[in-house]
């Protein structure tokens, strides 16, 4: 391992079957997971290079049995490790041996839906896709949607500000978010925020989203839900350039115009796509870019022809826009599963670094310069509109020093985003992946004013406490 990991409490380890027996009332029998094969479930995430074996796994059904949990769990000095679905990509979810993972994939409750107020309020182990399942009925929608979107769980899209695809037009979670019900590290339950569209006094709401379970424990959310658009078509252009798409980006953005969408796919990431998803993507284009526009019949033609004008400044070498709703899902049933088409064929990370638009052009050269300098492919897809980047760096996890050119290629990449402008994330996390490049883009001050916000929540570290925080000088803010 290259990420290291605190050495468990062995005071906590002696104590494991009392600890077992303690948390075993709180919920139902099979809600408590301790034999090794089953908890061997819940030792890694969607950064599958690294495990760790849990003390134990507790999955509670409601509000109530997450508050009594994590009461006994403060009462006994044991860890909790949130999770939701664990398609975390960062590590956010990753367990720790002397620590509990508090899943809340059990908590998948619809529990209102008020379409005059344009509300829903879940149980935060709803998978994303599932509300806008249960509002579609009415014409309605949840907008971000991450390409895990048919797995990942609110709680987890709330941990990481998730955004995903459509996330130009219509924001990440915390644009989405109304408020939260919150269990916090010694049990106390509180509600932030609520169905109106601001909170008085400070932002906590915002707060809390993004700060990647290690302030307290979501069970249930208020989320914004949207009228659907009357219509949505998508068009692809592919260039012959790299530098041409990621111009053409910066040149539709710097127009005013405000498509729902722009994807970007290297030619790396066209074959593998293609090639699994038969969407019809030009395989002989170094780039392209998916660029969907919604609206009545007359407002996607209008706006399509001014972004077909614009991308003619920058040499397409193909341009069709889809002519049927068949055609469109085709074209977004690549780019969803870009990822997973990916893994077909190669062990990869996936990195999450944010730039300025204006910047994509040399960044993207530069990604590949970084990748060929350590004897790796790298596969570009990403949200092209806001400037965040996922560089999916292929490697062979059966090659010795593989994993670590990986990694770090990663961190060249991840450096370049923040000297160019950007930062490490945008959304997935910090995790454990960044967490020692947090040095790089905040100084020492910076660093600990963050960590005095985590002790206010959290004073004894308890929540989710190997992620996001470089391991060294954490004593510091916890005794602030």
């Amino acid at each position: 391992m290259t990420i290291r990991f605190p050495e468990p409490d062995p005071k906590i380890l002696a104590r494991r079957e009392a600890i077992l027996a303690g948390l075993a009332p709180l919920v139902a029998p099979e809600a408590l997971v301790t034999s090794e094969d089953e908890r061997r479930a819940f030792e890694t995430d969607g950064l599958t290079a690294y495990r760790q074996m849990p003390l134990a796994v507790v999955l509670p059904s409601t509000t109530q049995e997450v508050a009594a949990v994590m009461a006994y769990c403060h009462a006994q000095g044991v860890r909790v490790v949130p999770r939701g679905a664990g398609t975390s990509l960062a590590g956010g979810a990753i367990a720790q041996g002397d620590a509990i993972i508090l899943g809340v994939g059990k908590m998948t409750q619809v529990l209102d839906l008020d379409f005059e107020n344009r509300t829903a309020r879940v149980q935060s182990g709803l998978t994303n896709l599932a509300i806008s399942g249960a509002v579609a009925h009415e014409g309605f929608f949840y907008a971000p949607d991450p390409s895990s979107q048919l797995a990942c769980t609110i709680a987890g899209n709330i941990a990481m500000n998730s955004g995903g695809a459509h996330c130009l037009k219509y924001g990440v979670t915390t644009n989405n978010l109304l408020g939260v019900t919150l269990v916090l590290n010694d049990g106390t339950v509180v509600e932030v925020g609520g169905q109106h569209l601001d909170s008085p006094g400070y932002d906590l709401l915002g707060l809390i989203c993004g700060s990647e379970g290690q302030l307290g424990i979501v069970t249930e959310a208020t989320v914004r839900i949207l009228r659907a658009a009357e219509g949505a078509r998508p068009v692809l252009v592919g260039f012959s350039k790299v530098e041409d798409a990621g111009d053409c980006v910066a040149a539709i953005i710097a127009a005013g115009i405000i498509p729902v969408a722009i994807e970007y796919m290297d030619r790396e990431a066209i074959l593998i796509t293609e090639d699994f998803a038969k969407a019809g993507y030009p395989r002989d284009a170094e780039a392209m870019l998916i660029i969907e526009v919604e609206g009545s019949d007359a407002e996607c033609e209008a706006m399509l022809a001014r972004i077909e004008a614009i991308a003619e400044d920058f040499r397409p070498t193909s341009l069709r826009v889809s002519r049927s709703e068949a055609e469109s899902a085709a074209i977004w049933k690549g780019r969803k599963s870009a990822f997973g088409a990916t893994g077909r064929i190669s062990d990869y990370i996936c990195m999450d670094g944010t730039i300025p638009t204006g910047q994509l052009g040399p960044v993207l050269e530069r990604i590949g310069a970084i990748c060929a300098g350590h004897g790796l492919r790298v596969a570009n897809v990403f949200h092209a509109g806001d400037g965040n980047l996922h560089p999916l760096i292929l490697f062979d996890i059966n090659k010795p020093g593989e994993l670590q050119k990986a990694e770090a290629a990663g961190d060249e990449i991840l450096k370049l985003c923040v000297e160019v402008g950007g930062c490490l994330t945008g959304e997935h996390g910090v995790g454990i992946e960044k967490r020692e490049l947090m040095r790089f883009q905040y100084s020492q001050a910076d660093l600990e004013q963050q960590m005095r916000v985590k002790a206010v929540f959290d004073p004894d570290w308890m929540l989710n406490p190997a992620k996001v925080f470089p391991l060294e000088g954490r004593l510091e803010a916890k005794a602030a």
